[in-house]
């Protein structure tokens, strides 16, 4: 039987981490500061959140993060977040992102990663006063390859699949 993971708790996370999401969690779900909010999450959530995060980083794309919203970890890995006004513009120049197939029914847009074929970044909005965003992991890309997006399809849109943080960490470090 494997071991119970021990709880995360905002002090256990590094000073890098601490920082980035600083100012970005109070007032989620009513907790009065970042530390609060992040303690009260249940596993999936901080990890949702530390992947989504991370890789935003890496990407140069956290700082277009205002505020986060809302987090998800179990039945998809993703968050909702206010947005300051030059992520559409940012994320239209950016040359490993397209709009192409990145919009679903119920938004008004979106972006996708191109450059990955596995947990790849895929950005919403819904317009209105502030405009809504969203963003959230892929297991597989519909735009990266012919192979991806038949993956995407089959598991994604047909199968209703939606991948959790663990099987997200697991593609991301692969």
């Amino acid at each position: 039987m494997a071991e119970p993971e021990p709880v995360l708790t905002w002090s256990m996370l590094p000073a890098a981490t601490r920082e980035l999401l600083t100012g970005k969690l109070a007032g989620l779900w009513g907790a009065a500061t970042d530390a609060a909010a992040f303690d009260s999450w249940p596993t999936d959530k901080k990890r949702a959140l530390l992947l989504l995060v991370h890789r935003l980083q890496a990407k140069g794309l956290w700082t277009l993060v205002k505020r986060v919203t809302n987090v998800y970890g179990e039945g998809g890995v993703g968050l909702e977040f206010e947005a300051w006004p030059m992520i559409a513009s940012t994320l239209t120049r950016r040359r490993d992102f397209t709009r192409l197939f990145a919009n679903h029914n119920d938004t008004s847009g979106g972006f996708y990663e191109l450059d990955r074929g596995t947990a790849i970044l895929h950005f919403l909005f819904q317009e209105g006063e502030p405009r809504r965003w969203y963003v959230h992991f892929d297991l597989y890309s519909p735009v990266h390859s012919a192979g991806s997006a038949y993956r995407h399809w089959r598991h994604e849109y047909m199968g209703k699949t939606k991948p959790d943080w663990r099987v997200i960490a697991k593609h991301l470090n692969a």
